[in-house]
């Protein structure tokens, strides 16, 4: 394992801890595809004892960041160019479009969704990626759950993690940090509308943008 946890108290449960700092240099990169997760070392690195270690990881395999094979363990997850195209974006597609139409016009969420391009572009200007990232779910987790249908909330969250980890791999992409922001905004002015169809366009326009990359 290459690389080491942070250093400083722990504020959440051990398991949550350990968790959220795997999730994160899983998505970074830091541990690539194909590593494998030895409980052991993660233990010794962080110094989280391997029981929280383990239920961590059986969590990060329920979320497909992490894949178990006989006698080599479990090992980073790929997540390629092919999958974004065929299974991750199909599934945002059919989840979003629906939540964003049932959301349209809602002006609680325009507020909250203001907000969070407002954080977007801060981060941007400060080359945040791992904060553009956050707020990237946080922006369409934001819609889906103003929709006010459990079901398809539930349903986004178990894609959720591996969106995020797109998310954070595909920002470098992006030649200019302004353009998140920016594209949210554009989908914000949709919403602002009211119109299901200028938001239907909108969010296909938006999740097609990642059939490119």
């Amino acid at each position: 394992m290459s690389t080491s946890a942070p250093s400083g108290a722990v504020p959440e449960s051990r398991r949550e801890w350990i968790l959220r700092w795997l999730r994160q240099v899983i998505a970074s990169g830091e541990l690539q595809p194909g590593e494998r997760l030895v409980e052991r070392d993660i233990s010794a690195r962080s110094g989280v004892s391997r029981g929280p270690v383990r239920e961590a990881i059986m969590i990060l395999e329920q979320e497909g960041l992490v894949v178990s094979h006989p006698y080599r363990g479990a090992q980073v997850a790929p997540v390629s160019g092919f999958e974004v195209r065929e299974v991750l974006v199909p599934i945002r597609q059919t989840i979003e479009r629906f939540a964003f139409g049932n959301a349209a016009g809602d002006p609680d969420l325009l507020g909250r969704l203001d907000g969070i391009v407002r954080e977007m572009q801060s981060a941007a200007q400060r080359g945040d990626t791992d904060r553009l990232a956050d707020l990237d779910v946080d922006f369409h987790e934001a819609v889906i759950r103003a929709a006010g249908h459990p079901q398809t909330l539930q349903i986004w969250r178990t894609i959720q993690p591996r969106v995020r980890a797109y998310f954070l791999r595909d920002t470098p992409a992006h030649p200019d940090p302004d353009e998140i922001p920016r594209q949210h905004g554009e989908l914000l002015d949709a919403l602002r509308t009211g119109d299901p169809a200028t938001v239907d366009r909108a969010v296909t326009a938006h999740i097609g943008l990642h059939l490119d990359r």
